[in-house]
């Protein structure tokens, strides 16, 4: 990519980390391409805020079930739990920036002004699209980081001056917050709009009980309507969707807290303790004990 002053500067496969996983304060900067073929196949999280800046001219990203069309410059801003998936067209690689960061609560005394900073994460519109010159403002802030990647001078003061440029970069975003301009087009069909609704659903009440009558009723359709339809917009039956979205709070729940493992199956919509280790084993490959006891031993910054 150019790297004109008003473009975000890019190098494929560079990146930049600040701390190791087991620290609070962390950072990773990937510089990198994806393509259609490695589209992941269901949703995932994190235990870290994340933003991701298309580069490429266009890409789609699910977040809670719903799916944005986004095009180059656009930032979308995830904070930890949030199941998401980015969706690569066919074709040449699409390039991204992928931010990745964490912040302990009482970082220098003061949560309550970090939580400030946040603000733009917990947005009911997760993706955010600037006119030319907020956006250049957006890049100019990003490029100082990528450009100060490439220094190995001082390294001591690295994680100190990557953290004061980034939290430049967001105090920046928060207050351009209101130029955003993303709408999200809608989808073609009727069909796939209903789905996808449908999906959010899921994803928002995936601790009460969910049956495809039940759903069905909901958003006023026929059982085998919707049966059909899920399976054809999303590649997962209905239940698969409903147990995957369970199994992954489930997963997060376990990394994040020290709750028994009964009590969370229970948080997260299953009535019985012996159908969810089934279905927990015959999604993960491992039981939830060992899930809990690999992912304390590892990263608790890993997607799932």
């Amino acid at each position: 990519m150019t790297n004109s002053d008003d473009t975000l500067h890019y190098k494929k496969q560079h990146n930049l980390t600040i701390n190791d996983i087991q620290h609070s304060l962390y950072y990773y900067f990937d510089y990198d391409e994806r393509s259609f073929d490695i589209n992941m196949p269901f949703q995932h999280f994190h235990s870290f805020y994340e933003i991701m800046v298309l580069i490429s001219p266009q890409a789609s990203h699910l977040v809670e079930g719903i799916p944005y069309s986004i095009r180059s410059g656009d930032l979308v801003l995830l904070r930890p739990s949030v199941l998401h998936r980015s969706e690569y067209p066919k074709g040449a690689p699409g390039k991204r920036l992928i931010m990745s960061f964490l912040y302990p609560p009482s970082l220098w005394d003061r949560p309550e002004t970090y939580q400030k900073l946040f603000e733009p994460f917990y947005a009911p519109l997760p993706i955010y699209r600037f006119p030319s010159k907020q956006q250049q403002l957006i890049n100019e802030k990003l490029n100082r980081i990528y450009h100060y990647s490439f220094h190995d001078e001082d390294p001591d003061l690295r994680p100190l001056m990557v953290h004061g440029m980034f939290v430049d970069f967001l105090y920046t975003l928060r207050q351009l917050a209101p130029y955003n301009t993303y709408t999200n087009e809608p989808l073609k069909d009727e069909a796939s709009r209903k789905v996808y609704s449908i999906a959010n659903y899921i994803h928002n009440h995936y601790s009460e009980e969910l049956t495809l009558d039940a759903l069905a009723k909901e958003f006023f359709i026929s059982p085998y309507y919707l049966s059909h339809q899920f399976k054809d917009v999303t590649g997962y039956t209905l239940t698969q969707y409903i147990q995957m979205t369970r199994i992954k709070n489930v997963q997060y729940l376990l990394q994040n807290t020290k709750k028994k493992i009964s009590e969370l199956a229970e948080e997260c919509g299953f009535t019985s303790f012996s159908q969810f280790n089934r279905i927990f084993q015959k999604y993960c490959g491992q039981s939830p004990s060992e899930f809990r006891k690999a992912s304390n031993s590892t990263s608790p910054y890993s997607p799932i």
